[in-house]
């Protein structure tokens, strides 16, 4: 049996997918792991962007909202695993990061940032 944690992790994973899908977004790859780290979810849009996605969820705003967990070694860790990706993968188009946070208990408030971490690829 998984830890709560980690359940309720893979459920803000899942609502998240469910909606960015609904926005018209296609999922290319669900954790993608590699030593740098990992990636919730790789997407693209209509444009055929690729779009790298962090999802953060927090029960409760004691310890910072979801999107103040993305400290900047957070982000350092997530380009990492992003430039792996496009390295093992040959890609060479447009991409971006977004996040989706999920704020709250029994109905976590959503949110989408796009172009949430910016890099000079």
């Amino acid at each position: 049996m998984k830890p709560d944690h980690l359940v309720q992790g893979a459920e803000a994973e899942q609502q998240a997918l469910d909606y960015l899908h609904r926005q018209g977004l296609r999922l290319i790859e669900r954790n993608y792991r590699c030593k740098a780290g990992e990636l919730d979810l790789i997407m693209c849009d209509r444009s055929d962007s690729l779009i790298f996605v962090e999802v953060r969820y927090r029960r409760s705003s004691d310890y910072g909202s979801a999107s103040e967990s993305i400290t900047p070694g957070k982000q350092r860790k997530l380009l990492a695993a992003a430039r792996h990706y496009l390295q093992t993968h040959a890609e060479e188009r447009p991409c971006r990061f977004d996040v989706v946070t999920l704020n709250g208990d029994s109905h976590p408030r959503m949110e989408w940032i796009k172009n949430a971490i910016q890099s000079h690829w």
